[in-house]
């Protein structure tokens, strides 16, 4: 029974998860809209908004917690230049998913993820 445990497994050992939801946040932060399937956006949705609030807070350890998580410097550079700015007066609810439909291949439910 799973009771009380979060998160999603989707089906992978917890390195290659760990590893998805890093690639996916920071793909968001960088290009500010993904197209992924519903539940991985669901997941990275929770990491990217984690990481933006670490960006308005704006000091070092915050720096280095969000550097720990997402290993790109330029896309955590963009998080605490960029986007700590934009979303200074808003206290969370920093991403949209919008459902697209069924995947053609397998019908999987396809969503874009994007910024605010």
């Amino acid at each position: 029974m799973r009771h009380r445990v979060s998160g999603r497994v989707l089906g992978r050992p917890t390195a290659h998860r760990i590893s998805l939801f890093r690639n996916l946040t920071r793909d968001l932060i960088i290009r500010e809209a993904i197209v992924t399937t519903e539940p991985k956006a669901k997941e990275a949705r929770s990491f990217a908004e984690k990481v933006i609030t670490l960006g308005k807070n704006g000091s070092l350890p915050s720096r280095r917690r969000a550097l720990s998580f997402i290993n790109d410097k330029e896309a955590i550079a963009k998080v605490f230049d960029v986007l700590s700015d934009r979303y200074e007066g808003r206290q969370g609810g920093y991403t949209r998913i919008t459902k697209l439909g069924p995947r053609r291949g397998d019908a999987a439910p396809m969503v874009r993820l994007e910024l605010v």
